[in-house]
């Protein structure tokens, strides 16, 4: 998957965490992409942007 595009960010739910975090990229046109802000070379993660819209209504249940 071609992610050249990829505008990461931070979540908002990661500062202060010791470098735990997650970066996301939400500006693609049919994928939204998550991946280790330690090792951002390493593996990601995509998801359809419905896919995406639900994970983080139930996140924000929780």
């Amino acid at each position: 998957m071609d992610l050249t595009g990829a505008i990461w960010r931070k979540s908002t739910r990661s500062s202060g965490n010791s470098g735990n975090c997650v970066e996301v990229a939400d500006n693609l046109a049919r994928v939204v992409a998550v991946r280790d802000s330690k090792d951002r070379q390493g593996p990601v993660l995509t998801f359809t942007p419905n896919t995406w819209r639900s994970f983080l209504a139930y996140a924000k249940q929780r």
